[in-house]
């Protein structure tokens, strides 16, 4: 509860897991999914006249849709939407749910179709997006990025370049899913296409520069000769015959003006040994009109070496410098300062003005943030002017005001590959306030996007945003991950940690990014302790300290992690107090006046989510706990039966459902029964448990199956309760083999034969129960022979959004066929995996695996 530490350095963040197919062809330096997809992203943003694009692909679990390729859109920007539920209200996952083309043309139509995106990403853009088909099912999403001001392509064509490219996508992938290792059914050509790791960037072609030659040389200091390659002697202009490698031969090379260079690199040699990019010129005949001279900008490094007991040789390189250092030196001479970032907002080059007018050196600047070196730049509004103009590949202009007052005028010029940026002295019009937009004719305006405020544009951005993700968290689990995924990069923050209060006391509801059991010695402190995240919490007042001196002077006992600032809010819900969330800067923070209402907020938020979902996790318990009581706790000891079950609810929303299953002895065998009542309630749960009732107690009985169905089915009917049901229900004789089977509505059972086949038993069956009280319910005969397995199921194992039932069944059937294991545990659990819904269910599932086995089989 005192403070926050980095994450290890050099340590990948963890992340889902990746695909076990995936992750074997990794490690045989195999071909992995982004290399099928990387080329055909790059074509689609080419033939639609974008300047960005990605695909996302589904999840393992069928969940949510992940990054899988991006190209032309810093990751970082799209970092919040690495991952999204398929059911989120975004346009990706519309265009993946309805498998129909998405095309918004500017920011308008985003809001009127998508208002939730437009509030996290508040540009103005064009972006279409294109449902990824294998095999006539949806795997994907291809997306694409147009500027919707400068010249935006044509509808039309931006859907048939992004058609032309999901076919081609559809090809590769088809490719990719064949190779699998430890395929077996080369009809689903879909099986493997799915994606859980973090996504991977590929640049956009660049025009081709001019290569830069570069020649081998080497230098008789003492005999004062030269010997050169080829190369070298090209960029002097002789070729080697008519050179004789005296030092006369080469100064006749060299511009008259320049010769001091070349000799003052003999004497740097003699004197340290080494020359270090002495620049001259020599002659360029290759552009020789007859009336000039033309001259060509070279360099000489190199370093000095023994030859025989007391030769020196100066062996280096002549290098062509015509391009990028001649470009640097106009660069220096420009009165404006002049930076460049690269595609994620580092800097890779400031002229030395602009190093003058930041207060900056190059070396500090170079591979960071702007706003994460000059604190007075760490405003969410001027990253934000970041963000508008890579997302809207339009100029951006903005004032700001330094540490001493002065005003400065930004002016960026965007790119697919990063942006350019100017910088200079200003004076500000009246009224000026930092962030926004330069006002004087002569600089470009702001983009129309409504993005003045900076507010709106920085630290409410963060706001919104994280409201529109808490309002998908049901679980307080869901909450603590979506608060530190949101918080952690909108804020820069390297650590996060939430506490919530019972019985008086603080306990650790999660953390990121602390040192292992740092946290331990706060587990469980009264909420009198002198420690800051529990007076944030009591005072009710957020607490920030901009470096450890301040902290540690309010809290002079406190241990300090190597954290340097931090933010301590108070969780507040309805007027209670929820608990606390802590949150460190590894480099020193200034919290503006924007960014301490925001996090405050965002407190705010986080504990209205925090507690509806504590009330969610209690209610949800007790409801889970009634139904696990309505099934059976073990199953019974049948001789020649292996019998083993598996429940799993669904975990969308509160409710519970009406799955059962039951393993009843009779008097002439044993009964297999599986059962669902529609529906996902407290309701449903209690019909259900009265079926299993009713089934119990009639099979017990020794009614045959057909009478057990059909009284369940008056039953039913005679409750009134506006609910249907399905049955399958199998009376088995261990001692033969024979079964009798009766089937009310319910999917087929899933039989393998010794042999290894598997096939769905298609019984003749009736009506759902309760629909028709006087239903007729036939009765089929089945032998099943030593070493078979039957599988009952419920259709929560075979629905898989985005496809129907029957290829639902086919691909648990491979799998029954597959699975050669005599475990049936370790069946269950793989049937459960051909489902590919390990996690988070929209339905339950309710399976029941029985083996007859052969008399001694034991």
């Amino acid at each position: 509860m005192g403070g926050a530490a980095a994450a290890p350095r050099g340590k990948r963040p963890a992340g889902p897991p990746v695909p076990d197919a995936a992750r074997s062809r990794t490690a045989r330096g195999e071909a992995r999914i982004e290399d099928a997809l990387a080329d055909a992203v790059v074509a689609a943003v080419r033939d639609t006249g974008g300047y960005g694009g990605a695909v996302y692909l589904r999840s393992r679990d069928r969940r949510s849709l992940v990054l899988c390729v991006m190209s032309g859109v810093p990751r970082s920007l799209l970092k919040p939407w690495w991952r999204i539920p398929v059911s989120g209200a975004l346009p990706m996952c519309e265009a993946f749910r309805s498998g129909e083309m998405q095309y918004l043309p500017d920011d308008r139509a985003t809001m009127v179709r998508f208002p939730q995106f437009t509030a996290a990403l508040p540009y103005s853009f064009a972006h279409a997006y294109l449902p990824v088909r294998v095999g006539g099912e949806t795997v994907g999403v291809l997306a694409v990025l147009h500027s919707s001001s400068r010249g935006p392509a044509a509808e039309e064509e931006v859907r048939k370049g992004l058609r032309r490219a999901g076919r081609e996508m559809e090809k590769r992938l088809v490719g990719y899913a064949r190779g699998l290792p430890g395929r077996r059914d080369a009809d689903a050509v879909a099986y493997g296409i799915e994606y859980d790791d973090q996504p991977v960037s590929v640049r956009l072609p660049t025009p081709p520069a001019q290569a830069v030659a570069v020649g081998m040389v080497e230098w008789d200091l003492d005999g004062d000769t030269w010997t050169g390659d080829d190369d070298a002697l090209a960029l002097l202009g002789v070729s080697r015959e008519e050179f004789d490698g005296t030092m006369a031969a080469v100064e006749e090379r060299v511009s008259p003006d320049d010769l001091y260079e070349l000799r003052a690199a003999r004497r740097e040699a003699e004197d340290s040994g080494q020359v270090r990019g002495r620049h001259f010129r020599v002659l360029d005949e290759s552009r020789d009109d007859g009336e000039t001279v033309d001259y060509r900008p070279v360099e000489l490094w190199g370093h000095v070496v023994r030859a025989g007991d007391t030769g020196r040789l100066l062996v280096g390189a002549l290098v062509d410098v015509a391009g990028g250092v001649t470009a640097a030196e106009a660069a220096e001479r420009l009165p404006d300062g002049l930076f460049s970032l690269d595609q994620d907002g580092r800097v890779i080059y400031a002229n030395r003005r602009c190093q003058d007018l930041l207060g900056c050196d190059l070396e500090r600047l170079l591979g960071h943030h702007p706003w994460q070196v000059l604190t007075w730049l760490r405003d969410p509004g001027y990253e934000d002017r970041y963000r508008a103009a890579m997302l809207t590949q339009q100029p951006v202009s903005y004032l700001v005001r330094d540490p001493d007052g002065v005003w400065l005028g930004f002016v960026l010029y965007p790119g697919v590959h990063g942006l350019t940026g100017r910088v200079f002295r200003t004076a500000p019009p009246p009224g000026a306030e930092p962030g926004r937009p330069l006002e004087t004719s002569s600089e470009p305006a702001a983009p129309p996007t409504g993005l003045v405020t900076a507010a709106r544009a920085g630290a409410l951005y963060h706001v919104v945003q994280m409201a529109s993700v808490l309002t998908e968290s049901v679980t307080v689990r869901d909450v603590c991950r979506a608060v530190s995924e949101q918080l952690l990069p909108a804020f820069g923050a390297q650590e996060v940690a939430l506490y919530t209060v019972r019985d008086g006391r603080m306990y650790l509801l999660w953390e990121n990014g602390y040192p292992q059991h740092f946290l331990d010695p706060f587990e469980g402190v009264p909420l009198e302790a002198d420690l800051p995240g529990v007076h944030a919490l009591t005072a009710r007042l957020p607490l920030f300290f901009e470096s450890p001196e301040e902290l540690v002077g309010a809290y002079p006992r406190l241990t300090l992690d190597p954290m340097t600032s931090w933010a301590f809010l108070p969780l507040i819900a309805s007027g209670h107090p929820i608990g606390s969330c802590i949150l460190g800067w590894n480099t020193p923070h200034r919290f503006t006046a924007e960014e301490r209402s925001a996090l405050t907020a965002l407190a705010g938020l986080a504990a209205q989510a925090m507690e509806r979902a504590r009330l969610y996790d209690a209610e949800s318990a007790v409801a889970r706990g009634l139904q696990e009581g309505l099934l059976p706790h073990r199953l019974p000891a049948i001789d020649r039966l292996r019998i083993t079950a598996r429940y799993l609810p669904g975990t969308k929303g509160m409710d519970i459902g009406g799955d059962w299953y039951d393993v009843i002895r009779t008097g002439r065998g044993v009964a297999l029964v599986i059962g669902d009542v529609e529906g996902h309630s407290v309701g449903a749960a209690a019909v259900m448990g009265q079926l299993r009732s009713a089934v119990h107690a009639f099979a017990a009985s020794g009614r045959p199956p057909q009478e057990v169905i059909t009284h369940t089915n008056q039953l039913l009917a005679e409750l009134e309760t506006d609910v249907f049901a399905t049955c399958c229900y199998i009376e088995l004789d261990p001692a033969t083999g024979r079964a009798l089977a009766v089937r009310a509505g319910h999917p087929p059972p899933l039989l393998r034969h010794p042999d290894g086949s598997a096939e769905p038993l298609e019984l003749p069956g009736g009506v759902l129960l309760g629909v028709q009280p006087e239903a007729d319910y036939p009765v089929t005969e089945l032998t099943l022979e030593p070493g078979s397995v039957l599988a009952l199921y419920t259709d929560g194992l075979i629905e898989v959004p985005g496809s129907d039932i029957a290829t639902g069944i086919e691909t648990v059937r491979t799998c029954l066929a597959a699975s050669r294991t005599d475990s049936m545990e370790e069946l269950a659990d793989r049937l459960l995996g051909a489902a590919r819904r390990a996690e988070d269910r929209p339905d339950d599932v309710a399976l029941l695996l029985t083996a007859y086995d052969r008399a001694d089989a034991g």
